[in-house]
C-alpha cells in the first residue's frame, strides 16, 4: 500500500485514536463483539467460506484497481476479521487503524459481492462487524464520526436546529407556490395519509427538493404532512459508523414521530441508506420483527403516481439520460423494474446502463464511504473507475440518481473523470415535465 492515495491520508479519527489503545482494550472489545453480538452467524460464515475468490470480480474496487487482491472482498475480510479471529483479538493499535481504513473507506457494504458468492455469504456483514469493533474502540474516520456526533446531539445528520427546519419548510412552500399556487407543506397534520420523510442534507444544502415535493404532492392530491419536531430526519450515518446505539435512537424517534401523527404510511425521499436504516437495520437492532408503519421509497411512490394517472406527463424530458440503481433500493428492495417504468414514462431518450438492476455497480459513495470526507476522496475515485466507464458508455448527458449518496458520489465521479454529464434527482425532472392543472386555488 506504499505510495498510494490511501497511504498518504492524515485522518485524526484513525491516526490519533489508534495510538491510545491498549492490547487489553482491543481484546475485550473483540471478544464482546464476536461472542455477544455476532456469535452464531459469524461462525457459520467463517466456517462456510472456502476462500474461492469468486466474489472478487463482483467488486467495483477490485475491478477498478486492476485486480489488486487486497481490494477483493475476500482480501478485505482476510486482512481484518479473519486475522482477528486467528489471533483471538490479540492485536495492536496499528492493526486496528489499518482495519478501520479497510472497512470504512475501501468497501461501501453494497452487497454486490454476496450475490456472486456460491454459498451466499454476506460479506458486507463481516466488514460491518469490523466497523462495529472500530466504533467501540473509537477508531472511526473523523468526518464520519462527526455525522454520528450530530445524530447523537441533534437527532439529525447536519446539526440542523428545529427553528431552521421549520423556516426552511416555510421558505420552500413559498418557492413552490410560484409554480403551483396552492402548494403547501402541511406541518403536524394528524391522521394524514402520508408522512414525507427526508434526510438532513435536504434542508441544509438541497432545500429545493422540499419545494419540488410540495408541488408533486399538491398536483397529485396527496393528503400529507411533515413533522415540525425532531424525528423528521431519517438519514442514519451511525448505522454505518458502527454506533448502533445512536442508530437505534434515531430510528426509534422517527417511527415514534410517525405514530404520534397517526399517519397511514411513510414515503421516504430519494435516499437509499435512509430506507435501509428505517426498514431493515434499525428495526433489527431495536428487536422489532417489522417496522410499525408501512414505508415506501420515493421510487415506488413515483411509480404509483405516474402509473395511476395522478401525475400526468405534459412533455417528456428531451436530453439523453441514463440512471443509477441505488444499492439499497434496487439490490436490497428489488425496485429496478419500477425505476425503469418511471424513467421511460418521464424521458424521451432513456439509455440504460450495463450491467443493470441488482447487478449494477455501486457508486462507492454509500455505506458511509463518502462521509469519510475529503481526505479519502482520491482513493474513492480510483476505486470507482469502472463506474465512470459504465456511464460514459451510455452516451447520455444526464444521470438520474434517486439516492442522495449516489447523487453526491456520482457528481464526484463526473468531475474526476471529466465525463461532462449532469446529475439529477427524479423530482427535479418530474417538476419540469408534469402537467399542472389549469385551475389551482391560491
Amino acid at each position: 500500500m506504499e505510495d498510494t492515495p490511501e497511504s498518504k491520508v492524515i485522518d485524526p479519527g484513525l491516526d490519533e485514536t489508534s495510538k491510545k489503545l491498549t492490547p487489553q482494550q482491543i481484546e475485550k472489545v473483540v471478544k464482546h463483539v464476536f461472542t455477544k453480538e455476532n456469535a452464531a452467524r459469524l461462525k457459520v460464515y467463517i466456517d462456510t467460506c472456502v476462500h474461492c475468490g469468486l466474489c472478487a470480480e463482483a467488486c467495483h474496487t477490485y475491478i477498478s484497481r486492476d485486480g489488486d487482491p487486497n481490494f477483493a472482498p475476500v482480501g478485505k475480510v482476510k486482512n481484518t476479521i479473519w486475522e482477528l479471529i486467528k489471533r483471538k483479538g490479540k492485536v495492536d493499535g496499528e492493526f486496528i487503524r489499518r482495519m478501520s481504513r479497510i472497512v470504512f473507506t475501501e468497501c461501501a457494504v453494497c452487497r454486490r459481492c454476496s450475490m456472486y458468492c456460491p454459498f451466499g455469504i454476506d460479506i458486507a456483514y463481516l466488514l460491518l462487524i469490523g466497523r462495529r469493533i472500530c466504533s467501540l474502540l473509537g477508531v472511526v474516520p473523523q468526518y464520519l464520526q462527526d455525522t454520528t456526533n450530530s445524530h447523537a446531539a441533534t437527532l439529525n445528520q447536519m446539526w440542523v436546529h428545529q427553528d431552521e427546519w421549520i423556516d426552511t419548510l416555510q421558505w420552500q412552500e413559498e418557492e413552490a407556490q410560484f409554480e403551483v399556487p396552492n402548494a403547501r407543506i402541511p406541518l403536524e397534520k394528524e391522521g394524514a395519509d402520508v408522512m414525507y420523510s427526508v434526510i438532513a442534507p435536504e434542508p441544509k444544502i438541497l432545500a429545493q427538493l422540499l419545494g419540488n415535493m410540495s408541488q408533486i404532492m399538491t398536483v397529485a392530491g396527496i393528503d400529507w404532512t411533515m413533522p415540525a419536531t425532531d424525528g423528521w430526519d431519517n438519514s442514519n450515518m451511525a448505522m454505518y459508523s458502527g454506533d448502533f446505539e445512536v442508530m437505534a435512537r434515531v430510528e426509534k424517534l422517527h417511527w415514534e414521530t410517525a405514530a404520534r401523527l397517526k399517519v397511514k404510511k411513510i414515503v421516504m425521499g430519494e435516499c437509499g441508506h435512509a430506507f435501509r436504516g428505517a426498514v431493515y437495520d434499525g428495526p433489527r437492532w431495536l428487536g422489532w420483527q417489522y417496522p410499525p408503519i408501512t414505508m415506501v421509497h420515493a421510487i415506488e411512490f413515483y411509480y404509483d403516481l405516474i402509473s395511476s394517472g395522478r401525475i400526468k406527463i405534459r412533455e417528456k424530458y428531451k436530453e439523453p439520460i441514463t440512471v443509477q440503481d441505488p444499492c439499497n433500493t434496487v439490490r436490497g428492495k428489488g425496485l429496478g423494474q419500477k425505476l425503469r417504468y418511471v424513467m421511460n414514462a418521464m424521458c424521451e431518450d432513456f439509455r440504460d446502463v450495463d450491467p443493470r438492476f441488482e447487478h449494477n455497480y455501486c457508486c462507492m459513495a454509500g455505506g458511509g464511504t463518502i462521509n469519510c470526507g475529503p481526505p479519502w476522496k482520491p482513493s474513492r475515485m480510483i476505486s470507482n473507475r469502472v463506474k465512470a466507464e459504465q456511464f460514459e458508455a451510455t452516451g447520455a448527458s444526464v444521470i438520474c440518481t434517486p439516492c442522495h449518496n449516489c447523487h453526491s458520489g456520482i457528481e464526484d465521479i463526473v468531475g474526476y473523470y471529466k465525463l461532462g454529464m449532469h446529475v439529477k434527482f427524479i423530482s427535479e425532472i418530474l417538476v419540469e415535465i408534469m402537467e399542472i392543472p389549469d385551475k389551482t386555488e391560491a
